[in-house]
């Protein structure tokens, strides 16, 4: 008995060590996508004297931004790089509420990373406002609310259709990043254009500028919840059960796992590599 025991040790060893560096490679490639997107995305909203950005300028980067972090961390952690769509995921019960609160940090450390940065190499006369989201003069903070609502809602169901295993294949980077850029050839003229709390929490971390902060955490995540309820429950209704769902998000097992017992396929959407327990 005692033999078997010992025999046993370094297996729960090797797992434990497993599941650690994968649960490490997932938190950092939301770090690291997030940041790299703010750092871009950001960066050409930047307002030089010569060379005042353009909103098809500000679309197009955040877009292109939008599709790198995508392709560089999709097989790691799912790319999320966005809090509302990792909350979208939770209220699907696509991932577990253990992982998706990690990835909330880890998402909103890399944004201040990736702020931090670019407020570094940026000259005093340029950074002052690094980009922060303001609501225009003109607009009202339920409007601000609203739109913000409208434009997470549109872009969270794209994300939510594009990584569906029942959805005809496409490339999920290239999909999201036009709905990225949609968002904002509306949205600039409006809010700045957030779609994603942890975009508008770096810079403004960065500058200590808060004043209308909050219209960019209710409305993406108010939008996200409502797509994926739209998503998940009406137009692409799964057939997991309550214990399942349960199950998932509390991280006893996986949304994959639960796929694979199905004869008829549910989405993974938001799934990654990681092993259970998280």
């Amino acid at each position: 008995l005692e033999k078997v025991k010992v025999g046993k040790r370094p297996r729960v060893r090797m797992f434990v060590c497993r599941l650690w560096a994968a649960i490490s490679r997932a938190l950092f490639a939301e770090f690291l996508a997030t940041g790299l997107y703010v750092f871009f995305g950001v960066g050409s909203v930047l307002r030089w004297p010569s060379a005042m950005p353009s909103v098809l300028q500000v679309a197009i980067t955040f877009n292109l931004a939008t599709a790198m972090a995508i392709q560089v961390t999709w097989k790691v952690s799912g790319a999320h790089v966005n809090p509302a769509v990792t909350l979208a995921f939770l209220v699907g019960s696509n991932i577990s509420l253990p992982r998706a609160m990690a990835y909330v940090v880890a998402q909103l450390a890399g944004a201040i990373t990736g702020a931090a940065l670019l407020y570094g190499i940026t000259p005093g006369d340029i950074r002052e406002s690094l980009g922060v989201n303001v609501v225009r003069g003109s607009v009202s903070s339920g409007q601000a609310v609203a739109v913000e609502l409208v434009l997470t809602l549109q872009l969270v169901l794209c994300v939510l259709a594009s990584t569906d295993s029942r959805q005809t294949p496409g490339s999920p980077a290239a999909i999201i990043g036009v709905s990225v850029a949609l968002g904002h050839l509306i949205g600039i003229y409006f809010t700045g254009c957030s779609m994603n709390p942890a975009r508008s929490f770096g810079p403004a971390v960065i500058v200590g500028k808060f004043s209308v902060h909050w219209i960019f955490w209710v409305g993406p995540l108010t939008g996200a919840i409502l797509a994926s309820l739209i998503y998940n429950f009406i137009l692409f209704p799964d057939t997991k059960t309550l214990a399942q769902r349960l199950a998932i998000l509390t991280g006893t097992t996986e949304a994959e796992e639960v796929v694979s017992h199905k004869n008829d396929p549910q989405p993974t959407s938001g799934g990654t590599e990681l092993p259970n327990l998280v």
